[in-house]
């Protein structure tokens, strides 16, 4: 990922959902040739020049703008927190040297066996999977595969070069699509946060050929790749459409894991006493509830 021509890009998707009348300035009619504010007026309400805000945009100015630049343009663009943190680190991008010393983003990563004994421990009403860095599926117990992917082999996450990859299975996978029935706003936000993990991991050959992948087989995400969403994916309550138990409305909680960069569980709950939690009891009967995917490997 060229984090010049990402920062050039997130600066415009940002300066063209903002329209004149939001950042407070006068409109006097007539058409105009942008949809959003015009670099000119978003450089003056920043308080900078517009030639230096251009050179942001074309990418030759960011790791020479300061924090009161950064924080201009973040106020008057009304990014939130997550979108302000993007914004930092696309135009702070960390110095590699010349010949990259090999990072955590090209390992073959690995699960830990207390966070394989964890997720084996939940309740049969628990589905719970573990994320790697680039949202491949690491493990997940009995309830978790029954949920989201009981189409697929239990034991597919054993294999590292076949792991069920989540952002793949969301725009590829016809039976993953159909258990949303809110397709667009899944995928809206499993674009945001492939956009904050290849913000973080640069220059990962892997998320670079998965990005490619998506982009070249899906157009849906290649459309809304270009609009440059960005999302921390922390919680979410959504309804789900299962083959099996019918209709769901469960909460995830993705809870990152420390001391394994990029990794993350996700918990998945029903409200108590509801019609998706006795869903979730019948689903984990049916599935066989915990146990946990990929056994533990020899390294």
């Amino acid at each position: 990922m060229d984090r010049t021509t990402e920062l050039g890009e997130f600066l415009r998707t940002r300066r063209a959902r903002l329209s004149p009348r939001e950042a407070g300035l006068t409109e006097y009619g007539g058409r105009r040739r942008v949809p959003g504010l015009r670099r000119e007026e978003l450089a003056r309400l920043a308080g900078i020049s517009v030639g230096y805000y251009t050179r942001l945009e074309q990418g030759t100015g960011g790791a020479s703008a300061s924090d009161a630049v950064l924080d201009a343009l973040a106020r008057v663009l009304r990014m939130d927190e997550t979108e302000r943190g993007h914004l930092y680190g696309l135009a702070r991008p960390a110095r590699r040297s010349a010949r990259r010393a090999a990072g955590p983003e090209d390992e073959v990563e690995r699960l830990r066996p207390s966070v394989r004994n964890m997720i084996g421990s939940l309740g049969e009403g628990v589905p719970a999977l573990v994320l790697g860095r680039f949202v491949d599926v690491l493990a997940w117990n009995r309830a978790g595969h029954a949920l989201l992917a009981g189409h697929l082999p239990y034991d597919a996450p054993e294999e590292p070069g076949g792991r069920p990859n989540i952002a793949r299975m969301m725009f590829l996978d016809p039976a993953t699509r159909a258990l949303y029935p809110d397709l667009r706003a899944k995928c809206r936000d499993t674009v945001g946060d492939l956009r904050l993990i290849a913000g973080r991991w640069p220059d990962a050959p892997r998320i670079a050929a998965l990005l490619a992948e998506l982009a070249l087989e899906s157009p849906e995400f290649a459309a809304l790749w270009a609009d440059h969403p960005v999302r921390t994916c922390a919680t979410h309550t959504r309804a789900y459409r299962h083959p099996v138990v019918g209709p769901l409305t469960l909460t995830d909680e993705l809870l990152t894991l420390p001391d394994d960069p990029g990794q993350r569980v996700v918990l998945y709950h029903a409200e108590p006493g509801s019609a998706s939690a006795a869903a979730l009891r019948r689903l984990a009967g049916a599935g066989g509830a915990g146990r946990v995917s990929a056994r533990p490997r020899r390294t």
